[in-house]
């Protein structure tokens, strides 16, 4: 799904860190070993239709990557 963040992201929480992320091995190999987190946070989401949302928000973030496959997980 297409959708573009609007705003921040607040409420940040951190899920899971390093040997806890279940997709760890694909991490490294697709973006390069580093410190990995799985963050979740509350955001306005834009639509690939125009649409404009509350959504919760899931994404890894690597020390010296930044924010990586940013899914929605729900609209609120």
């Amino acid at each position: 799904m297409d959708f573009k963040v609007v705003g921040e992201i607040r409420e940040i929480e951190t899920i899971a860190i390093g040997h806890g992320i279940k997709n760890l091995n694909r991490l490294n190999k697709l973006y390069g070993k580093t410190n990995w987190r799985k963050l979740k946070g509350k955001c306005r989401v834009r639509l690939a239709d125009g649409a404009i949302l509350d959504a919760e928000v899931h994404w890894y973030e690597g020390h010296g990557v930044g924010k990586k496959e940013m899914k929605i997980k729900k609209y609120l």
